[in-house]
């Protein structure tokens, strides 16, 4: 059984930095699709950012280039998010979804395109 497990998020304060992880069992991330999606009150489930099988490519959402950096540990099996510079706008619920059986250069940016994703965990920044 394939599981995803976040963690990491905080109430933080507008500027501050955090580090999100998301720590799979049960399948090795190595040859998934691994991405962080997020969801704010009253909006939809929205991409953040990803890394492609074997990490060839990896995308972030214009609001967050520059600022958040996605990453894995394949020996732990294991992706993070790296935020720095938060906002109140980055407010939200926070999702990590894999993706299996994807080609190597393919990120999926739809939330139907993933198999499994993990229970979210909530980000707050306070201005």
């Amino acid at each position: 059984q394939v599981q995803l497990v976040e963690s990491g998020g905080r109430l933080v304060q507008a500027g501050d930095s955090l580090r999100l992880s998301c720590v799979v069992s049960g399948y090795t991330i190595e040859t998934a699709v691994m991405s962080w999606f997020r969801q704010a009150p009253g909006k939809e489930r929205e991409f953040v950012a990803a890394n492609s099988r074997n990490e060839i490519y990896a995308q972030h959402a214009d609001f967050v280039k520059g600022r958040f950096t996605v990453s894995r540990d394949n020996v732990k099996n294991t992706m993070y998010l790296q935020m720095y510079s938060l906002n109140p706008d980055d407010t939200a619920v926070y999702y990590c979804a894999a993706r299996t059986g994807a080609s190597a250069s393919y990120i999926p940016l739809k939330t139907s395109e993933y198999n499994y994703w993990g229970q979210g965990t909530q980000v707050t920044v306070s201005s």
